[in-house]
């Protein structure tokens, strides 16, 4: 079988097949480069043998495990396209995104199947397959082993989609962003280089695998160089750190979000567990607090930050290791194969020191997002994208994100987007008005705030509007605080003024949730 010349898999297996590419201390799953090779490659005549054909997605829906690279380079060989789903998401949301897509196949975790069944009958999909992990008899590992290892590969080009991952839009609906060959090579090449990623590295994957963090930093470029992933399933602070703590295990590579190194900075062990071995900590997802950067810092621990997005795969700027305490703060540079600028609402470059809106172009921005061209236009000028983030870049070239141009905030590592809070929101009859906005949170960094407008005659209590959310979307999304006033302030055309809500309402008592 002729092997396609970005399935890296493939490569590791015939280069080093025994040495082992994925643990999973959990569950003591492990697999070799041998074994993951295979166990993709039955896997793709096992979706063959079930219609999918070259361009088909596969939808997956699970907890982090090697289920997950066995999918990604399984679709690769034949052709498909692969679509991690957010877990966290309510019903009605996954169902937006799966009639999106429309999936030939639904993979699911047993933890999700009750969901699952109900989203494979209310979205007409063909055909799912569970995982579980806690039975000899999974009926994944049962269809895999059923498979010939000789699926009919596809002739394919780095041009060609690998993934779609929906990130949320200001309009309230997710946005596929399409992801190709070409961005995952030159991600992994733009952090293997800058995160010193060899054949020897061992990284701890904590970052849920639905995310482009925890699929992308940094255990893609690590499979890709031949080195080992140790994959939690379930991220605990004080677990984490005896992994990072066991010799045995070796861990080279850490990737994470602020809460998570914030977490792990007040548990019990923090202070004995031995960081020494670590030679790479990235950080991104949100802006880090500078305590939290000092504390890690000070243990001796090369923590840096970064910035990224899914469109940008996501590696577009880094901060290298040796300029982690002299910049602190900073996202870094551009990445090696990217050009940024910082520049005003029509392209135009501004001079260093100028706050204005990052933008980004290369071979790792996305080609746009899956049937949405109207987004896609929206998202470029000059082939840049605009990243919708607020920055300024110092005398010496490094990047400062100091805000956001959008209205989306951060929790926990997660973006909200406040438009589609307020739909959900809207979908109580007694509401007129609704904004989102968010406000700074000792524990996620920032929670949302929604300021209401009730209709006349009608009446709503905060609990209420919070068990319509909860049902709704997903809990990181649903508003800690509530307040009720009596109008929005508007501008001109009716636009919402988010700043003069801010103003008014972030340090104002709200009713909590």
């Amino acid at each position: 079988m002729s092997v396609p010349y970005y399935d890296w898999a493939a490569h590791q297996a015939d280069v080093r097949p025994d040495t082992l590419a994925i643990l999973d201390p959990q569950t003591n799953r492990r697999l070799t480069y041998a074994q993951l090779n295979e166990r993709a490659t039955r896997l793709a005549r096992w979706l063959q043998n079930h219609g999918v054909e070259r361009g088909d997605r596969i939808g997956l829906l699970a907890c982090n495990g090697p289920e997950t690279f066995e999918l990604e380079f399984a679709v690769g060989k034949i052709g498909a396209v692969m679509v991690p789903l957010n877990w966290r998401l309510a019903q009605p949301e996954l169902e937006y995104i799966l009639r999106n897509f429309v999936p030939r196949i639904l993979i699911y975790d047993a933890d999700f199947c009750e969901i699952c069944g109900a989203l494979i009958t209310a979205c007409d999909i063909p055909h799912g397959l569970m995982i579980d992990v806690t039975s000899p008899d999974s009926p994944y590992d049962v269809a895999i082993a059923s498979a010939d290892p000789d699926p009919a590969v596809e002739t394919l080009t780095h041009d060609d989609l690998a993934m779609i991952m929906y990130t949320s839009g200001t309009t309230g609906k997710p946005k596929g962003a399409m992801i190709t060959h070409r961005m995952n090579l030159y991600n992994c090449i733009n952090l293997g280089f800058s995160s010193r990623v060899t054949p020897d590295a061992v990284q701890l994957v904590v970052l849920p695998l639905f995310h482009t963090g925890g699929l992308n930093c940094y255990a893609n470029p690590i499979l890709h160089a031949g080195g080992q992933i140790v994959i939690m399933r379930d991220f605990e602070p004080g677990a984490a750190l005896d992994l990072i703590d066991d010799p045995e295990m070796a861990i080279t590579h850490f990737f994470a979000v602020p809460a998570h190194y914030q977490f792990m900075m007040q548990a019990p062990n923090f202070e004995s567990t031995d960081l020494s071995r670590l030679a790479v900590c990235g950080v991104g997802g949100a802006p880090c607090a500078l305590p939290i950067l000092e504390t890690w810092l000070g243990r001796g621990t090369p923590l840096v930050q970064g910035w990224g997005m899914t469109e940008t795969s996501p590696a577009g700027t880094l901060l290298d290791i040796r300029d982690a305490r002299r910049k602190v703060g900073s996202a870094g540079k551009g990445v090696t194969h990217t050009e940024v600028k910082i520049a005003d609402e029509d392209g135009n470059e501004l001079p260093r020191g100028q706050t204005g809106e990052l933008f980004i172009r290369g071979p790792n921005i996305t080609p746009g997002y899956w049937k949405n061209p109207e987004a896609t236009a929206a998202a470029f000028i000059d082939g840049f994208l605009k990243t919708g983030d607020a920055a300024k870049m110092d005398d010496e070239g490094f990047i400062y994100i100091v805000d956001r141009w959008k209205d989306m905030y951060i929790s926990g590592g997660e973006n909200v987007y406040p438009a589609e809070v307020e739909n959900v929101i809207y979908q109580l009859p007694q509401v007129a008005e609704a904004a989102i906005i968010g406000v700074p949170d000792e524990r996620w960094g920032e929670v949302g705030k929604a300021v209401v407008v009730i209709k006349p005659g009608q009446e709503l209590e905060a609990q209420e509007l919070i068990s319509h959310c909860l049902r709704n979307m997903a809990k990181f999304k649903v508003p800690a605080f509530v307040t009720f006033t009596d109008a929005l302030p508007r501008n001109a055309t009716g636009k919402i003024l988010k700043w003069e809500l801010r103003q008014r309402f972030v340090s104002e008592p709200a009713a909590p949730s």
